[in-house]
């Protein structure tokens, strides 16, 4: 399990990157609420620590335990929907409660996936354009998706399975095939839009649990009629840009301020990026938008590096888990796509986010003590 390291096969460089930028979402939390800022330092600190154990444990040896892992996700999954454990908040029910104590699974399933995928794919790695194995995959990552969007959560839903077909093109899959794929889906995917615009309030798929969440989708798409649904959306986009090249300050006293304001709910979560536009103006969100391609592009070069195919996926199914939920989140800020309710990695406050970003990278890190190149030595 723990292995002797050289120190200078370790990427002391990632590490100190994953940290400055969750101290400056620390910084720009802490101008909203110096109590959620306290308890960001304090994840902060055992995301550390968290990281560190992590990056000193021999992934080969998660590659054994790949399939307990799988169950054990499946499990968190499933308490969710148990009323011993699961808890509702704000029309979903993502979290679990146990002795007072509340975390989100999905959060850490995204992770956890990240290692199952990776083993399954490296074990296939000579058949990864079978029929057989690939609908081995489908199945294997289906299932948690069924679960996860069954809570609902749309968003992570949509982050995992682009996790999931990233590393699955990373592994080998036949580009011939993802042109067939995309050739079928975006033309569906687009008819399906249309044909749900058109028929909403009639459809009964649309009156149940997701109901928000579609609503959410269709004031993005038709504004002028569900325009009560994109409030948020709305003030965050006049927030950035109110901001212009340098911003109003992290404390400024303006009674339009978003954050003095109170415009919208919770935003050192989901929406956080809107208080950095506004506060720190072009230059802040340019900042965090560099450092976290600084992060991706480190994780890549380390997967280039590794020694097989499962600790590659490993590092780039990380990098892709940061740089998806990255732009999805940047574009329900911008109002470039519809608010799913999704936190910006390293810099949004959520415990549960937090150290499971720091898990990944964890995992990142010891991939890089591997430092032995594969037969071809690049991403296929």
């Amino acid at each position: 399990m723990l292995q002797k390291y050289r120190l200078k096969d370790y990427n002391v460089r990632l590490a100190l990157e994953v940290i400055l930028l969750t101290v400056f979402g620390i910084v720009v939390i802490q101008s909203q609420s110096a109590y959620y800022a306290k308890r960001q330092i304090l994840g902060l600190a055992l995301g550390v620590v968290v990281m560190v154990a992590v990056s000193l444990f021999d992934y080969d040896y998660l590659m054994k335990l790949a399939y307990f892992i799988y169950g054990g996700t499946l499990i968190m999954l499933i308490m969710i929907m148990l009323p011993f454990f699961g808890h509702s908040s704000h029309g979903a029910q993502r979290w679990i409660e146990i002795a007072g104590f509340q975390f989100q699974p999905s959060e850490l399933a995204k992770i956890l996936l990240i290692i199952t995928l990776a083993h399954f794919f490296g074990k296939y790695e000579e058949k990864i354009n079978n029929a057989r194995v690939i609908f081995k995959a489908l199945l294997l990552i289906g299932v948690p998706l069924v679960f996860i969007f069954a809570q609902p959560d749309l968003s992570t839903s949509i982050v995992t399975f682009l996790v999931f077909a990233f590393m699955y093109m990373v592994a080998g899959l036949s580009y011939r095939l993802i042109g067939i794929v995309l050739a079928i889906v975006v033309p569906s995917v687009i008819a399906g839009l249309a044909f749900v615009v058109s028929n909403f309030e009639k459809l009964k798929i649309f009156q149940g649990s997701h109901r928000y969440q579609f609503l959410r989708i269709m004031a993005w798409l038709r504004p002028s009629e569900y325009g009560d649904k994109a409030i948020q959306q709305r003030n965050s986009t006049m927030a950035i840009g109110s901001g212009q090249l340098f911003g109003k300050g992290l404390y400024n006293k303006d009674v339009s301020s978003l954050k003095n304001g109170n415009f919208i709910s919770e935003a050192h979560t989901d929406f956080i990026n809107a208080i950095v536009g506004e506060s720190l103006g072009f230059m802040g969100c340019m900042i965090i938008i560099v450092m976290l391609l600084i992060i991706c592009f480190e994780c890549i070069g380390i997967a280039k590096r590794c020694k097989d195919l499962q600790g590659t996926l490993i590092a780039t199914g990380v990098a892709a888990l940061i740089m998806t939920q990255s732009f999805v989140n940047i574009g329900v800020t911008t109002g470039l796509l519809p608010n799913t309710g999704l936190s910006l990695p390293f810099i949004s406050y959520g415990l549960t986010s937090l150290i499971s970003m720091y898990i990944g990278i964890g995992l990142v890190l010891n991939v890089g003590l591997h430092p032995a190149k594969r037969r071809t030595g690049v991403i296929r």
